[in-house]
């Protein structure tokens, strides 16, 4: 089952928060997005229902499953391709941001490819 953008941007912030320091707690997510609590765990419970996450019994911390890890991978690199991609065509890294916030969701796999490759041209020519 395809997951929406709303469940996209929680296994990113999980993706980052994860990466940031152990132990993800869905206070964690609710402080990321100012969002209620309650908010928050019903998207929990989507994504850890469609096998994104897990949730520790004894913890309570918010885990990633390999399904999950590896879509929270990907929409990551699109946001930072597509952030990359942005400020060097010009724009300013917090417009970049939140352009391709909205962007890393609807964006062909093949426009992606191309935008990639360009900004990957890019990094080779700046080494």
């Amino acid at each position: 089952m395809p997951i929406h953008k709303s469940g996209e941007d929680y296994l990113e912030t999980i993706y980052v928060l994860s990466k940031r320091h152990a132990g993800i707690h869905a206070i964690d997510i609710a402080n990321e997005f100012n969002y209620a609590k309650p908010s928050i765990t019903k998207a929990l419970k989507i994504l850890k229902a469609n096998g994104f996450i897990v949730i520790d019994e004894d913890t309570k911390h918010i885990i990633l499953t390999e399904k999950g890890l590896e879509r929270a991978e990907e929409i990551f690199d699109r946001h930072q391709t597509l952030t990359k991609f942005w400020i060097l065509n010009g724009v300013d890294p917090e417009s970049a941001a939140a352009d391709a916030c909205r962007m890393e969701h609807d964006i062909s796999p093949a426009t992606f490819a191309c935008v990639k490759a360009i900004v990957q041209k890019s990094d080779e020519f700046r080494e």
